[in-house]
């Protein structure tokens, strides 16, 4: 996913409103109209050579060709010409460009009599084919992928012109506040969300329904987009704002929208896996009048954690750092804190109790060290550092200091973890004999160059697959089933120009024999965050995917002969994360959720797996003992 803007949404030609847009750290674009005063498809091949220079000297890409093509209601052949017409403006605008991804509409625009009925008339459906055909045709022609929004149609509608249409890489362009309120929507608003976000190729972000005040509803964007980003979504999050306030410009009102998405952008992590809902009200902590303050360091991932922060009865988000200054300016700004790239600042200020570690791997060690000896507590993020020696001086150092050190795992913060955890230590799967887990994703190399190239590095990043996205996984399977006795490990690196894996397999051994196989890969075609856990024993079994091919999660438990959707005893976290965990083992004395040593161990894991490839040949190796 790729945060867009439609250029038109600010009121200005679109040689006003770029340097506005690159001002804003916006690196991609929507073209609709106001493009040299004309709409995209109507400009010359001069005029695109000219706006394709224009968009390079901003250093901005394309991400949609906001068209209005076939947005009239079975027309007439005159105006099939038209649009037929049009069409071939879209693609002279989509080659200069390269940008294949079009909205588009397939001429149904009916009266309130018909409004809904395309979903469940095949009649009408085989009106809008015969009609629409010869475009569908020349557009798959030149390679277009066709977004079709629903504006004037419903999305039901939308979906089932699609599954008419049989064009795999077409589907959804989702005018999310047109469908928030209609009649048509689930009760079950997770559902709601799935659905319609397997369809999508991108979404429509107008100010009603994002910025507060503006609409009767809210729109809780930040499920919306982790949810669309575990579903795959490539396309833009595109910033269409029709401006319902006369009092406020339409370029401060796009800023507006702009902030909301960027607060509520989800991370690199596996964002959709918690399986069961948020809780609807924050519960009450008795230190609230007394929160926790936090300075957030590194605002890669750490801008999401700074805004978790925010949203965090107990805790208080007093700063955040970057030594990117514009990062640090964006998440200042959208947090109202205080922000700057000097990590002393916040390890001088008093009102800072906790810094949380969210740099590259390979600097968490030493940015942690610092803070303890500072007299703060820490939160580093996954992984603990690159190696075990840095593990080992950070724990030593938050002992001697007597401050409190945690490693976020968020995994350890769901209930259908905490919930599987539990099954296994009241023994409902008997002897454990094996399980399998597999991790799919993409990353393309465009995310290994970016700020800096540390990703997919050994000194920095720790290594490639198994450190960077699979240690998330790592951690569930030693937190629900232990440690294991020793693994082997094979890597590859198939498809990245990087020093680290981009393909990782290994086999785990306990000590009662049970084996579990572990993969992870980056060069999955889909762009998105598909994990599948099998375990199977002498009383049961379990079964858990998402991503990839499921619109939705799927859970199912073997259990007294039969398979369930219900957990065998639910188990809820303590704890909403890692800072309301850290905040009452500061207030209250809880116990860490996952301690210093904690993260540790599991960084054994990721140790052997690492010396088994490199070292041994991909024998069999023994974790470190605990320190």
């Amino acid at each position: 996913m790729r945060l867009s803007v439609f250029t038109d949404e600010l009121g200005q030609d679109v040689t006003a409103a770029l340097p506005v847009l690159r001002d804003w750290g916006i690196d991609t674009v929507d073209l609709r109209g106001r493009v040299f005063d004309r709409a995209i498809e109507a400009l010359t091949d001069p005029q695109l050579g000219e706006l394709r220079t224009l968009l390079a000297a901003h250093g901005m890409r394309v991400g949609c060709i906001e068209s209005s093509l076939a947005k009239v209601h079975l027309p007439t052949a005159e105006r099939c010409q038209a649009e037929a017409a049009k069409l071939e403006g879209i693609i002279r605008a989509a080659q200069a460009l390269d940008c294949r991804l079009v909205r588009s509409f397939f001429y149904w625009q009916p009266d309130h009599d018909l409004a809904g009925a395309l979903a469940v008339r095949p009649d009408e459906q085989q009106k809008v084919l015969d009609c629409f055909q010869p475009l569908a045709e020349r557009a798959q022609q030149a390679e277009l992928v066709l977004a079709f929004e629903n504006c004037g149609v419903t999305h039901d509608e939308v979906l089932a012109m699609l599954d008419r249409f049989r064009v795999p890489a077409w589907g959804l362009a989702w005018d999310v506040c047109n469908t928030w309120n209609c009649p048509e929507r689930e009760a079950d608003r997770g559902a709601f969300i799935r659905r319609l976000a397997s369809h999508s190729r991108l979404l429509h972000v107008k100010a009603a329904g994002a910025v507060p005040g503006l609409a009767p509803f809210t729109i809780p964007y930040a499920e919306v987009l982790e949810i669309c980003a575990a579903a795959g979504l490539r396309g833009p999050v595109s910033v269409e704002t029709h401006n319902p306030d006369p009092r406020v410009s339409p370029a401060e009102m796009s800023r507006h929208v702009v902030e909301v998405l960027r607060r509520a952008w989800p991370s690199a992590a596996p964002g959709a896996l918690a399986t069961t809902p948020r809780p609807s009200t924050a519960p009450v902590r008795p230190w609230a009048a007394n929160p926790v303050g936090f300075a957030v360091i590194g605002l890669g991932m750490g801008h999401s954690r700074a805004i978790q922060i925010t949203e965090t009865p107990g805790t208080r988000l007093v700063g955040v750092c970057d030594l990117v200054e514009a990062r640090a300016q964006r998440t200042g700004e959208a947090c109202q804190v205080p922000y700057g790239t000097d990590v002393q600042r916040w390890l001088d200020d008093p009102a800072v109790d906790v810094v949380y570690v969210m740099t590259e791997t390979g600097r968490h060690g030493e940015i942690a060290q610092r803070a303890l000896a500072a007299g703060k507590h820490v939160i580093t993020t996954k992984p603990m550092d690159a190696s075990l020696a840095a593990c080992d001086a950070m724990i030593r150092s938050a002992e001697a200091n007597d401050r409190r050190l945690a490693v976020d795992f968020g995994r350890r913060f769901q209930s259908d973890l905490t919930s599987l955890r539990a099954a296994v230590a009241d023994g409902r799967f008997g002897t454990l004999f094996s399980g399998s887990f597999e991790l799919k994703i993409l990353r393309e190399m465009d995310y290994f160059r970016s700020n800096g190239a540390w990703r997919g590095t050994r000194r920095w990043d720790g290594g490639g697959v198994l450190s960077n996205q699979s240690i998330h996984h790592i951690d569930e399977i030693a937190y629900a089933l232990g440690i294991p006795a020793r693994v082997r490990c094979c890597l590859r690196t198939q498809n990245h120009a990087i020093e680290a894996e981009d393909y990782g397999t290994a086999v785990w051994e306990y000590a009662n024999g049970a084996l579990i196989t572990f993969t992870g890969t980056t060069n999955y075609p889909q762009q998105t965050w598909f994990a599948r856990l099998e375990l199977t024993g002498s009383a049961g079994a379990y079964f858990h995917i998402e991503g990839g091919p499921f619109a939705q999660p799927l859970e199912r438990w073997f259990l007294d002969g039969a398979w369930t959707e219900v957990a065998p005893r639910t188990v809820e976290p303590a704890w909403l994360n890692a800072a309301d965990n850290m905040a009452a083992a500061i207030r209250s004395g809880a116990a860490l959720t996952c301690s210093g040593r904690d993260g540790r161990r599991t960084q054994s894991i990721l140790d052997a797996m690492y010396r088994s490839a490199y070292d041994a040949g991909g024998a069999w190796v023994e974790l470190a003992a605990d320190l």
